[in-house]
């Protein structure tokens, strides 16, 4: 083997940053020196065939002997590397299992960190994300100078189709809507289950109450679109209509508390006047 053949076998692709690298690095390293042994083997035998016939100098046995020497510890050290090549390939195979178990568990932990803060039906954010958020935007706001708004929204005479239908329809419905309110949600607003047929909503950065009334009525007007349902033998198609009741920070409150409570408060106004939606402010 020549020396440029040498250094292209040695050569990696890039620095050995893996223990699979190092693995491949070391069988190349293997194969070098299972191929200088069979050079040496076959130099040693050629040697000795020529020298059987003729007189042999102290200096040529002494050369002949020590050659026979390292042909012996190349092969040693070719045994040696086949065992450190099985050492590393069961570290590589141990590190595989245990980078699949950590994966597990990390998905794992995903799921359960997702499941604790959304609501297994709808996928929406649950009331503790809609909370910590709120908090968020609080804080952001207070900091900042801002304006935002809160929404409190229920579907009106929702217990008539559960009462009629059956939970499973009422079900399909609510998941019908849920994704209606998230087709409306800005990348920056949250829209949660808060419950039964209540959603909540953070509209930030708003500007006026016009802007937050475009808004309503764009969830209104998404939410009254009919549900067409299909479910055992049931083939019906459901229309709703929401309340909706708007509080604004600052003016209507300052603590997530307040806003909720005035939201609450003016959902069951424009629910009772059947107006769609109702600002805090409109007492």
């Amino acid at each position: 083997m020549t020396k440029n053949q040498t250094a292209q076998l040695l050569k990696s692709p890039q620095s050995a940053n893996s223990l699979t690298q190092v693995l491949g690095q070391s069988e190349r390293v293997k194969d070098i020196v299972e191929e200088c042994a069979d050079d040496l083997s076959s130099v040693n035998t050629g040697l000795k065939r020529e020298l059987q016939d003729g007189d042999i100098s102290p200096g040529v046995e002494n050369a002949l002997e020590k050659s026979e020497a390292v042909e012996s510890k190349v092969q040693d050290a070719s045994e040696a590397l086949s065992l450190v090549n099985r050492a590393l390939q069961e570290q590589i195979n141990e590190r595989h299992v245990l980078d699949a178990q950590l994966a597990t568990v990390t998905k794992q932990g995903d799921e359960a960190r997702h499941a604790s803060l959304h609501d297994p039906l709808t996928g929406l954010p649950n009331r503790a994300l809609f909370n910590d958020r709120l908090e968020h935007g609080l804080a952001v706001a207070n900091r900042n100078g801002l304006h935002f708004a809160v929404m409190f929204l229920d579907l009106d005479d929702f217990k008539m189709i559960n009462d009629s239908y059956g939970h499973d329809v009422g079900d399909l419905v609510l998941q019908m809507i849920a994704g209606r309110l998230k087709e409306t949600t800005r990348d920056d607003d949250t829209v949660c289950r808060h419950g039964g047929d209540e959603f909540l909503y953070i509209l930030v950065n708003t500007e006026s109450e016009h802007d937050i009334t475009i808004v309503a009525e764009k969830i209104i007007n998404a939410v009254q679109v009919p549900c067409d349902i299909q479910v055992r033998d049931i083939s019906v198609s459901l229309s709703i209509n929401p309340s909706i009741g708007i509080s604004i920070f600052p003016k209507d409150g300052t603590t997530s508390e307040a806003l909720l409570d005035v939201a609450d408060k003016a959902m069951y106004r424009a629910k009772r006047n059947k107006c769609g939606y109702s600002f805090a402010g409109d007492d």
